[in-house]
């Protein structure tokens, strides 16, 4: 069992169902449809791109019951927080509080702490919804029983790097077969993309581990599925997400993702399997290759030359009706996520995700 949040982070006093006397997940009411209220929470720094539109996206929401949306705003570069404050003051059921050391796990637990009702919707940023998600996320909740549900998460990209990520992203060459990124049947999985959970399965576990800077969905959805929960995937809940625009950020992203998934392995045993191994046995394989290969073994240049080979024979069949050039860009862009991811994962620190020792 790993490590939870810190006892302080309590529930707010006003978390509540807008209907007392229903439960989420006790399906629908004699006669009258009654729909749960709903909280959203999103922690955001840096989005100025992107903000409004994912703003708007939530408060339009083809949904019968209450809703409020709750953005943890961190210390931002750009015009966020400017951004935040004016589509607050448009919209009452819009609220802002601060997220001071704009991380995601701490700006999470803000956000819901700040939030009122017993169903919370997390959205990023870079998300944008369908106008039926939440109405979609609701009716999955009660047709199941699970403490969390989600969808697919949708890449799309506008220019043609990002259309070359969007594609990688959504391919189980790029990332395995996860459902969240390559879509399947509804049913029951380990993690979803950002989710949809009772205020009580957050509560029994403890909220988002603060000490998780990255990889915190997979390791909350460990610990409500080791006591008891479960973790439902549904095609109905569809997100458009929007990826990294260069690749000097698309290899940063991978490569903290490689390393905080390897902490969760630290943390929770048994839970790393082929599909986490593949990235860093193909680093591996590079290095050793090019190496003996230098040293005088020609035969193991078969590593190097072979992944080569691999990644651009799958990304000529991968990028199938993509424009030239996103297409060409594509090789690239599935190497890089790839090799950072596994990269990342051979160099986690053995101290990362641990808590910082009390100064004497």
């Amino acid at each position: 069992m790993g490590r939870t949040a810190p006892a302080s982070m309590n529930p707010s006093p006003h978390a509540q169902s807008a209907h007392p006397d229903r439960e989420p997940g006790a399906g629908p009411a004699a006669g009258d449809r009654t729909w749960p209220a709903v909280s959203v929470i999103m922690p955001v720094l840096n989005e100025e791109r992107h903000l409004t539109d994912a703003v708007r996206r939530i408060l339009d929401q083809d949904y019968p019951g209450e809703l409020e949306l709750v953005l943890a705003v961190g210390p931002s570069r750009d015009r966020t927080e400017e951004i935040a404050s004016r589509l607050s003051a448009e919209d009452p059921r819009l609220v802002v509080v601060p997220n001071p050391t704009g991380r995601t796990p701490q700006g999470l637990n803000i956000a819901i702490k700040a939030s009122q009702y017993s169903i919370i919707v997390r959205v990023d940023g870079h998300s944008l919804l369908p106008g039926d998600y939440v109405r979609a996320a609701v009716e999955t909740m009660e047709e199941t029983g699970a403490d969390n549900v989600g969808g697919i998460m949708a890449a799309e990209g506008t220019t043609p790097f990002e259309k070359a990520v969007a594609r990688a992203m959504t391919s189980k060459l790029g990332v395995g077969n996860a459902r969240f990124h390559t879509g399947g049947e509804a049913g029951e999985v380990e993690t979803v993309y950002l989710g949809t959970f009772r205020r009580s399965a957050l509560e029994r576990v403890g909220y988002y581990d603060e000490t998780f800077v990255r990889a915190q969905d997979w390791e909350m959805n460990h610990r409500i599925r080791q006591t008891g929960g479960r973790i439902f995937f549904t095609p109905r809940m569809r997100v458009t997400y929007r990826p990294r625009p260069n690749l000097r950020a698309l290899a940063r992203q991978y490569f903290h993702t490689g390393r905080w998934r390897r902490v969760v392995g630290r943390e929770h045993q048994g839970t790393l399997n082929v599909r986490y191994l593949a990235p860093p046995f193909a680093v591996a394989g590079i290095i050793v290759g090019t190496v003996a290969g230098a040293a005088g073994f020609w035969p193991a240049f078969v590593l190097p030359g072979g992944y080569a080979l691999a990644i651009i024979a799958g990304a000529a069949v991968e990028g199938r009706g993509l424009p030239v050039s996103a297409w060409l860009r594509l090789p690239l862009v599935l190497a890089t996520m790839h090799l950072s991811w596994g990269v990342g994962f051979l160099t986690s620190p053995p101290r990362l995700g641990q808590p910082t020792p009390a100064k004497p």
